[in-house]
């Protein structure tokens, strides 16, 4: 470890893969940074490269005006910063904050930085950690936009698109949370529907091409929809959720008929059943967000 009097233009508390990665970032930029993590050791590599290695979290702090952290929640995040001598490190610089949690922790910690005359900014990096650096590179923020404005030039040697959602200190991680949900969901009926696949014989090799295919069909109904949702008209004249849910019983007879797990599929379709049971049998199968969200 070593310790400096020069100031850093960036601290970067957390040094797993991501957090690496965008410290990686900051120096191939040219820009001083000092790192810490909580585990000695990650940062023998960045050092090496041109790092500073704070002794603590708040060496690591004050050495920069703009700390960035990218742990693996808000507990560890909150775990970090809300230590005294780092509260006391951090007054009068700022926080950004791209750790993945809830645009709840997200509003608690703003409502924390703001008591303790912290500048606090929150975000989300929806790409994995080879983009870090590159053109590929996907960032959110949000919270007040002069602050963004005044760090943006240090943000932006992480590479990629930066896009400022607003001043709503929530609004960043209402994004991730929806896009993951988005993934995860994805990935979780993928993984059903080879497991059906299998089954019947049917490699992952052999379904991937064809796979491809209903992935590419989905950008324009996502934005078809999005009209739609918007407006509240959730259209069904190509596709009515009547016959959604006759699709989405075949899927579950065949699934259990190999005794597969279908509860993610019937849940789907006992959203879509409900919807019609209301008198939405002619609309589009999004009706559903009005059952799973009645406000």
């Amino acid at each position: 470890m070593t310790s400096h009097n020069e100031q850093s233009a960036v601290t970067v508390l957390g040094l797993g893969p991501m957090g690496q990665a965008l410290a990686g970032a900051f120096l191939d930029a040219g820009l001083r940074t000092t790192v810490w993590n909580r585990t000695p050791g990650k940062e023998r590599e960045l050092v090496e490269r041109g790092a500073v290695g704070a002794r603590s979290p708040e060496e690591a702090v004050a050495a920069s005006t703009l700390t960035v952290v990218c742990v693996v929640n808000y507990d560890a995040a909150d775990a970090i910063v809300r230590r005294d001598a780092v509260t006391d490190a951090l007054k009068g610089r700022t926080v950004v904050n791209l750790t993945a949690d809830t645009p709840g922790r997200a509003r608690d910690t703003a409502t924390w930085a703001a008591e303790h005359g912290i500048g606090y900014l929150d975000g989300a990096i929806m790409t994995p950690t080879t983009t870090i650096g590159t053109p590929a590179a996907v960032f959110l923020h949000s919270g007040p936009g002069e602050l963004y404005r005044e760090h943006r030039s240090v943000l932006d040697a992480l590479g990629g698109t930066h896009t400022h959602l607003g001043e709503e200190i929530g609004r960043a991680a209402a994004y991730d949370i929806a896009l993951l949900d988005i993934f995860w969901t994805a990935m979780a009926g993928y993984a059903h529907a080879l497991a059906m696949a299998m089954a019947e014989g049917v490699t992952a090799r052999e379904l991937a091409p064809f796979a491809k295919g209903i992935g590419a069909i989905l950008p324009p109904i996502f934005e078809q929809a999005a009209e739609e949702v918007d407006s509240g008209r959730f259209s069904g004249e190509d596709n009515p959720i009547t016959s959604a849910v006759s699709s989405m019983a075949h899927i579950v007879h065949t699934s259990e008929a190999h005794g597969i797990d279908a509860s993610v599929m019937r849940a789907a379709e006992g959203l879509a059943r409900r919807a019609i049971g209301r008198g939405h049998g002619t609309d589009g199968f999004l009706r559903i967000i009005e059952i799973m969200n009645p406000r």
